[in-house]
């Protein structure tokens, strides 16, 4: 599947599809949802929401097609830059490894709840993620179709100097 990356506003109803195909694959998934449904304008309730939320497309190399304004703060890069950075490279390369495993068993089993890991942003700072949840995108035949996470809690880790 490909994914539109151009930059979410008003133009494009900040990105509705994009929150829709999150948001609905959350509720098939988890049975419950990540944002009150009968939020008006829910492509800009997802990109101004005050928790994290990422999502990468299936490619071998998975690129994030969408992360909402908290997730461009938090890695410390605006929206054209983020929805070009493999995801792998959110996580330091020694921690690469343990992240593929997480994405593999959410691959299978479909989501998982309260997911702990260290991330890093753009300027080396690395931070614990905290209570994420991670779940598998699905299209309108229910193939995966990426895959997101999303977190409200972290924790900065020591200093970059």
């Amino acid at each position: 599947m490909t994914y539109d990356r151009t930059i979410p506003g008003a133009g494009n109803a900040f990105k509705a599809a994009h929150a829709e195909l999150l948001l609905n694959s959350y509720r098939a998934l988890l049975k419950r949802d990540l944002l009150d449904a009968s939020t008006p304008e829910l492509g800009r309730a997802l990109y101004q929401a005050p928790m994290v939320v990422l999502a990468h497309d299936t490619a071998a190399d998975p690129v994030f097609f969408y992360g909402n304004l908290a997730a461009q703060q938090l890695f410390e890069m605006g929206w054209a830059e983020l929805v070009q950075l493999p995801s792998r490279c959110s996580a330091e390369p020694v921690a690469q490894e343990a992240r593929q495993h997480l994405l593999d068993l959410v691959a299978r089993q479909g989501y998982i709840d309260h997911y702990s890991g260290v991330r890093i942003a753009k300027s080396g700072r690395r931070f614990l993620i905290e209570s994420a949840t991670v779940w598998n995108l699905l299209g309108q035949d229910g193939r995966i179709v990426g895959q997101a996470a999303a977190f409200a809690d972290w924790v900065v880790l020591g200093s970059t100097e």
